[in-house]
């Protein structure tokens, strides 16, 4: 099981009211509340990098973008096929 940590975070009372909506018009109950903010934040965090990187790659060719990740998956499969050290 995955550690957890505990937060205290403010919103508005209009988002909790939304968001407490959201749930029980699902069926979910109070605990659900930690689950969906959780996946919340991993969707924006995954964003804000995706929107990072194209940023970072506009200009660059379709042709070494690709070499990159060729290049990345080759390292990685060598590394999954390494036999780990005893």
């Amino acid at each position: 099981m995955e550690e957890t940590v505990r937060w205290t975070v403010k919103v508005s009372r209009e988002t909790d009211t939304a968001l407490r909506s959201y749930l029980a018009q699902r069926g979910m109950k109070k605990g659900d509340i930690s689950k969906f903010v959780e996946e919340a934040v991993r969707w924006r965090v995954l964003d804000r990098v995706v929107s990072e990187v194209k940023t970072r790659n506009f200009g660059v060719s379709a042709r070494k973008i690709q070499a990159a990740v060729d290049d990345a998956l080759a390292a990685v499969r060598a590394e999954r096929l390494v036999p780990a050290a005893r």
